[in-house]
This record gives C-alpha cells, structure tokens and sequence, in this order.
C-alpha cells in the first residue's frame, strides 16, 4: 500500500492506494482526516485508468492531432517561445500554473517564468480566495489560512459565510460536528438552505450581494452593546474608529430592508457570535466570487478583531476549493507575488532568490493576472500561453471570451491528463502523470505540506509535470535545471523559507503529521504588518456589477456539489461519481417556479447577457429570485466577468431569466 493525497478538495486527506487494484482506503492515522473520507476520495483513483488519458505528445497539423516524439515537441516550443520573446518581448508569454499539480510543480513552472524575463505566471487561485489574500494580507500580514482544523473543535462558536462545508470539504464536518456535540453554536450565512445549514443554530438566508450589510449590521450590534474585547482592540489593533463611525448606520432594521433576513435574528446570531468566548470565521466562494470580495473578506475580519478571535482564541479558515491551490500560491504561481506572498519588490528576498537560482536578478513587475491574460491576448499583448493542468476554457467565467482568445494566439501549450476542452485549441498538447503517478508534496488549506508517494506508472509516454518542466527549462537555455530526482526540487524550495532550512526532505516523506508553515497557529501575540498591529478595515456596501431588472429579473449564482469537482474533467470520468450525478440541475425557489409554471425535472432555459444554456429544474429553498447551478459543467458560458480588486471575477451574481423550454 502506498500513501497519497487525494486529488480533489483542499481539505488534505491522506489515503492509501493498493498498487495492483487502484482501490482507495482512508489513512486510520492522518491527523487531517482521521480516518474519514468523502464518496470522490474513496473513488480518487477511478479515472485513472480511463481510455481518454493522454499518452503521447501531439502537434496540431492542418486542424488534427498528430503524435510527435518528447524531443521534437520540447524542440519546437522552446523555439517557438523564445522566438516570440525575441520579437515582442518576455512579456507577450503567459504561464498558467496548476491547483492540482504539486509545490515541486509549481514551483518549478513560476521559476521558468521568471527566469524566461516575466511575471505573467498565475494559477486558479484567482479565480477563488485570491480575494482572501488580499484581505488578509492587508489587515493581518498575512493572506493564509490562520489556525490548524483542530482548533475548530475547542472554538465556543463557528460562523460559516457563503461556504457549504458538508459538500465542498465534506471531512471537515467531523471537526465542526465535535464542536457542537460539545456546545459549540453554529451560525450559517448563504443565499441557499444546504447540507450544512440542517446543522445550524442560526441560519440567515440573505439576499446575493448583501454580506457586508450583514456584517456590518453584526459589527453595529456587537460595539453598540460594548460586546467587544476593548483591551485586545485597545492595545492590538488600529482603526477602529473609522469602523465604528462606518457600522452606524447598518442596524439591524436597516440590514433586514436589504437582506431579507429578520432584525430579531440578527440580533440573536451578533450576540451569540460575541458573547461566545472564542470563535472561528469559516468562508468559501459565496464570499469571494464577487466584484465585493476584497471587502466582504475585509469585513469578516472586521468582526474577529472587534473580539479578538484570533490566534489561541480564534481563527480565520478561508476554505481553499482544489487540493494544491494553497501550495501553489505559496510556491510562487501567482503574479504579484513571490514564494511564500513576498512582494516582487522585497529586495532581500530578491536576492535570496537570485543567489538560489545563480541569476542577478528577475522582473520586477506585476505580471498579468490570469483573468487578464485573455484581454491581453485579444488586444495583442499576449501571443504565447503555457497551461500545466488547468482548464480555462470552462473554469473562467464568460468562457466564450476566452475560447475566442484562446483561437488567437500565435502558441497554445496544454500540458495535462485528458484531452480537456481548451486543449481543442492547443497547438501542443503533453500528456502527464496524474497524482498516483508521481511523487511530490502538497500544501493543504491549514498550510500542511504533506508527501503523495507515486503508486503506479504513467501511460503510454506521460511523464509527471517536473520531468517536462525540467525538460522545457533545460531547451530554453535556462539555469539550474539538471534536476535528476523531484526531491532535488523539494529540497531547492526548502531553501527558500527559514521553518524549512533545517529540515530534511526524506524526514517529510517518512512523516505522518507533515509540516505546516510558517507555524501552526498564527498571530498568537503579534501580527506580520510593518507595526505589529492589525488593521481594522471600513467598508461599506458594494452593489453588484448586474442588478435584477425587468428583462433579467433573477440572479445566477454557481455552487458545488459533492460529487464533482473543478471542471469534472476527472470525476466525468469516474464511474461511480457519474452514478451519484450524471448531469447538473438548476436549483430554483417554489414560489418563482409557480409563477412561471415551471415542475421539478422540467427543462428550462438559463439566460444571462451573456448566452444562455438549457438545463433541468429542480425546486429547492434557495433564496426567492435566485438561481443556482452547479459550476462543474457549462455554467461559465454565461457568467460575469466583471473583476474585483483581487482580479476574482463575479461568478455569483449574474442578472438572468428563466423559462420553459
């Protein structure tokens, strides 16, 4: 039997795979899952063997696919790139790294970047908690995750905002249900009654885009009664003033108006939440996947502050969606970052970096976010895009905009598993090891690096993403890449963080507890601003991009559901998730069902302004006016790409009608 990650949510379960049957059982020991694991872990392996798998590498020839030899395909893109930057520069390059692949992946791919001259390298952390980091980062110091999963379980109270933890990180259940078997109050917030809601003390079904009016209304509540730690604010914090004059006005009658949600009970859930002792701030996507996502993260921790919830007495779990999408931001795949969140500018870090890799220097400006990368390319900034398991041409919202993009450029690599629906339009395509494949670490959302050990071989002639990389690297004349082994990059990426100088690679492959970085509890008597305090923040409501009008009454918001994952290009092809749901249904109120004369089960259509798409109804208790679709499928053809200030673009709030087919 051979230990791995599972390859799904950000969650961190260990499991083990036995060689010859692929079968999948929990890891009794990992002190992430315990255990425990939900129906896509128990199942991990079931696409691994399916006949779509990529197996050679293939060259598109007169609008087909043509197999070509490793060699050859390194060749010619090596060429290709390094051509495109002699004509127009480093910067008409853009790398697309990979919430799926691992740190040494990633890593290895932003260092291609950055020695190949540009910054043009992100992953799909943009499109989740990007906003998360820059909240964080600006309040606290750091934009990471604060407290391990355990703490969960001691926590007095857990404020669960726009996440679905039952279905997104079903495992996770376990640590929030200990913790009301032992008092512990749960409050929920969402536009929709979900699997975790049935779990709440308080639930407060608010109307899409009013969270910070909620928040805000809490924040009224808590200072208007003096709820709030006054030594910890005093002595630990700046900017609470601004705050206080800011929440004035948001009363709990004032919130009700716009969020739909009772003024009693907001009442209640504030007190609660305040006068609990300690607390826990848990959110996902309903928070971030706004054009006010910087602010309504900046507003949640707003409410940790005013009571001190933070550190031993509290903490702050940005929910991260994909199994490496916090390893890959923190190794560095993300634009206006360095590894570890250093700012391109920290010149001692620079130079850590620069004597690391035997360089004088790297580029110094941000580089394209990758919800830029396609505008670039439609106004010709952006002639070349390598892509390392990610799959744009569905994830991305208002995908037809980036389909169109994607036809433009002068060179599309795809480096994946399956033939993915933006590899129709690659000019290259190599095929890789899928995470059984390989060995390699992985961050989890509480900043755990753990070891997946490699079960069996690759087909055909896939390779794992390190080997092609170092491949590429070497092709494209660049230093430091005559990696024989991935813990010669493992060990590289040691370097650059003094928790890991010390440590030893073969010590993490051995290990059952991993290591977590920087350290496992943050912010326990200080904070990583210049000053040592955190920073309250004022917001105040934000309207989003779209509002319901005559022509597009409802409002579209996308969710997940438990048996599928990202874009479904693996669990489409495990046969058992298929079974759980083969096909996605749009979640709609009873009461706009009837006035529209729509059943359960029948066939509508969805329509934005942006496209529209035909699916199953299926009656629930979302919020009236609202519709919800499963984003693992085609939802993103019509959602909105209007940005945040973290480049995350709206994809749940989109002006839509519906009616019968």
């Amino acid at each position: 039997m051979k230990s791995v990650i599972c390859p799904y949510c950000g969650f961190g379960c260990r499991l083990y795979v036995d060689p010859d049957t692929l079968r999948v059982f929990p890891d009794k020991h990992s002190p992430v899952n315990r255990g425990k694991v939900c129906p896509k872990g128990l199942r991990a392996t079931g696409f691994i063997m399916h006949p779509d798998r990529l197996k050679r590498p293939l060259k598109a020839v007169n609008n087909k696919f043509t197999p070509i030899s490793w060699s050859q395909a390194i060749e010619e893109i090596a060429h290709k790139l390094l051509e495109i930057r002699e004509l127009y520069g480093a910067d008409a390059v853009a790398f697309m790294a990979s919430s799926k692949c691992s740190n040494e992946e990633n890593y290895l791919l932003q260092k291609i970047a950055r020695l190949f001259g540009t910054n043009n390298i992100d992953n799909c952390a943009r499109l989740c908690h990007e906003s998360s980091v820059h909240a964080l980062k600006m309040t606290l110091g750091m934009g990471i995750q604060t407290n391990p999963y355990e703490d969960l379980e001691r926590f007095n109270v857990i404020l669960i905002w726009g996440y679905n933890p039952a279905e997104t990180h079903p495992v996770i259940m376990q640590y929030i249900l200990n913790a009301k078997r032992r008092g512990a109050k749960i409050i929920l917030v969402d536009v929709r009654e979900t699997t975790s809601s049935q779990w709440a003390d308080y639930f407060l079904k608010i109307k899409p885009g009013t969270d910070i009016v909620l928040a805000n209304a809490f924040a009224h509540v808590i200072i208007r009664d003096e709820l709030y730690d006054e030594e910890f604010v005093e002595k630990m914090t700046k900017g609470f003033n601004e705050v206080k004059m800011a929440v004035k006005k948001y009363t709990p009658k004032y919130a009700e108006k716009i969020i739909g949600v009772s003024s009693k009970l907001i009442e209640k859930a504030a007190r609660e939440f305040a006068l609990a002792g300690s607390g826990a701030i848990m959110w996902g996507m309903g928070v971030t996947q706004k054009v006010s996502g910087v602010d309504n993260v900046l507003a949640l921790i707003n409410l940790a502050l005013l009571m001190g919830y933070i550190g031993e007495k509290g903490g702050l779990y940005p929910m991260r969606g994909q199994n490496n999408v916090q390893g890959a931001a923190y190794m560095g795949a993300l634009s206006e970052y360095l590894p570890g969140y250093i700012e391109l500018t920290n010149m001692e870090f620079r130079q850590r970096l620069a004597k690391l890799w035997d360089v004088r220097g790297i580029p110094t400006e941000r580089g394209l976010y990758l919800t830029e990368f396609f505008d670039g390319v439609e106004s010709g900034e952006i002639k070349a895009l390598y892509i390392m398991g990610e799959n744009p041409a569905v994830s991305d919202a208002n995908f037809k905009k980036v389909r169109n993009a994607l036809k433009k450029l002068e060179l599309l690599v795809v480096q994946d598993i399956f033939p993915t629906k933006t590899a129709k339009y690659a000019h290259y395509i190599l095929p890789a090891a899928a995470f059984c494949e390989k060995d390699g670490s992985y961050m989890n959302s509480e900043r755990r690096i753990q070891w997946s050990h490699k079960v069996c071989e690759p087909p055909g002639e896939a390779k794992p993403d390190w080997e092609i990389l170092t491949m590429l690297g070497k092709a494209l004349g660049l230093p430091g890449f005559d990696y024989k082994s991935v813990e010669e990059i493992t060990a590289e990426y040691f370097k650059l963080f003094p928790e890991l100088e010390e440590r030893d690679v073969e010590e993490l492959k051995e290990s059952i507890e991993g290591i977590i970085i920087p350290k496992k509890r943050l912010y326990t008597w200080s904070f990583t601003t210049p000053d040592g305090k955190a920073h309250f923040r004022a917001v105040e409501q934000i309207s989003p991009w779209e509002t319901p009008d005559e022509e597009y009454p409802l409002i579209l918001v996308t969710m997940r559901v438990i048996s599928h994952y990202n874009t479904s290009e693996m669990t489409l092809r495990s046969p058992y998730l298929v079974k759980l749901m083969s096909e996605p249904m749009a979640e709609i109120n009873e009461k706009d069902a009837q006035k529209l004369g729509i059943k359960n089960g029948d066939m509508i259509i969805i329509e934005t302004r942006r496209g529209k798409l035909k699916m199953k109804a299926k009656i629930s208790n979302v919020k009236e006016g609202v519709v919800a679709v499963p984003f693992h499928f085609k939802v993103n053809e019509i959602t909105s790409d209007a940005l945040n200030k973290a480049g995350t673009p709206e994809f749940k709030f989109s002006a839509c009608r519906i009616y019968k087919t």
